[in-house]
């Protein structure tokens, strides 16, 4: 892949017939597997009963969930707008997780749009620059479900 990628038409035609309940199950076990143990707890309390939703565009991908009791939930927003939006193509989240990009450029540049609640889009976007990213790689979340289990 290469900085400007976007996802083939046709493959984020299929991608958006996919029923969106199971991938949001699916994206908030990740989430709670690699980001909600490094949650500080004054952002779990900002985020308690929150709706959230992250679109993928270019793949037709939407993930609608929440964060309560100390872990996000999975959720259907329906019609109803989100507190917050966050929508960008699949090539701009993996920057963004990468530190590829810096959220700001992306946001400036109009390849990182968040509607909805400012202070909320805030927040999210401070808390994970606060983030060491190396938490969200697959082999540190592996060794800390191992440590968890043993």
């Amino acid at each position: 892949m290469s900085e400007g990628f976007t996802l083939p038409a046709p493959v984020g035609r299929l991608l958006a017939r996919l029923p969106r309940r199971p991938g949001s199950h699916l994206f908030v076990v990740g989430l709670n597997l690699a980001l909600a143990p490094h949650l500080p707890l004054d952002t779990g309390v900002m985020l308690e009963g929150r709706s959230l939703r992250i679109e993928v565009a270019d793949a037709g991908l939407r993930f609608d969930y929440t964060w309560r009791s100390r872990a996000f939930r999975a959720t259907e927003h329906g019609n109803v707008s989100p507190d917050l939006t966050i929508r960008a193509n699949l090539w701009d989240f993996h920057q963004l997780l990468q530190r590829g990009e810096d959220p700001d450029t992306l946001f400036f540049s109009r390849r990182l749009v968040m509607e909805g609640d400012t202070e909320l889009g805030l927040l999210v976007k401070n808390t994970l620059d606060a983030l060491d990213m190396d938490v969200l790689k697959p082999g540190k979340v592996l060794r800390t479900l191992l440590n968890q289990a043993a």
